[in-house]
């Protein structure tokens, strides 16, 4: 059949994508980008580093990161993303600023990191209080504790499975199981991290369990990068997906600190 009438496929928006050398789960961030966006990523220089506050600090440094987004200027993005939870964290407030800003620079083009997104996201939902689900070890789980009290959230349980390596092989049912562990205080939103974590298909299984959002490290990045073009993330049952009134008082902000509450949460 000739198809050349059609004059060439529909015009896209460009969505560019910084991820670290071992992210494996480009498909589950193509899940929530609609028809007409298109992702072009690209990933980290190779380091012999396992996971942990080491490895976040190298696949976040400037000069990575500026490399990394001057090469994916050439297929035009409209918007840039780092997708990574801990290499955005782990630098507290002022370095996941720092890092955003150095991506603009790089590209002359929007940015957005993955816990600059989270903290985008539980404005939206009006969420202070956070139960949070990480693959990390427990030095890399505080470094994210430590990013959200700055930022003026109050973490009320946690739960962690110490891993250092393939945690894109993790099955859905053990982060149920952590989730489920982790809400052990009066939490407004749970928060699965790590860009590397499968959880597309659990999130809605949780937020009908636990009765409150769940958000995910590569739910808000996609869901922030594309509010920075005028484009709304897809996925069905999520919470931070739906229309809502604009957020009140109660949101957070960095600006704005509270008292954390039932810390001790289990691993």
């Amino acid at each position: 059949m000739d198809v050349s009438f059609l004059g060439g496929p529909a015009p896209q928006h460009g969505v560019g994508v910084v991820a670290p050398f071992d992210f494996a789960l480009d498909r589950e961030l193509w899940r929530w980008v609609p028809g007409d966006v298109s992702l072009r990523l690209t990933r980290t220089p190779y380091v012999p580093v396992e996971v942990s506050l080491d490895l976040a600090r190298l696949v976040s440094e400037h000069e990575t990161l500026t490399d990394a987004v001057r090469a994916l200027s050439a297929a035009e993005p409209e918007v840039v993303a780092y997708a990574c939870a801990s290499g955005s964290f782990v630098g507290g407030l002022a370095g996941e600023r720092a890092m955003s800003a150095a991506m603009t620079r790089a590209g002359d083009v929007a940015s957005v990191t993955t816990s600059g997104a989270l903290l985008e996201a539980l404005a939206e939902l009006g969420a202070r209080r956070v139960a949070l689900v990480t693959p990390y070890t427990e030095s890399v789980t505080r470094a994210l504790e430590d990013y959200l009290r700055e930022a003026g959230a109050a973490v009320t349980g946690r739960a962690f499975l110490g891993l250092t390596r393939h945690i894109w092989k993790v099955p859905y049912r053990a982060v149920a199981d952590m989730a489920r562990r982790a809400v052990t205080g009066a939490a407004d939103a749970l928060f699965i991290s790590c860009t590397n974590l499968p959880t597309y298909d659990v999130i809605p299984q949780l937020e009908a369990e636990l009765r409150m959002p769940v958000l995910s490290a590569n739910q808000v990045t996609v869901w922030a990068a594309l509010r920075r073009i005028g484009a709304r993330a897809v996925g069905p049952y999520q919470a931070l997906l739906m229309d809502r009134p604009a957020p009140g008082p109660a949101a957070v902000s960095p600006d704005v600190a509270v008292e954390p509450e039932g810390q001790e949460g289990v691993t």
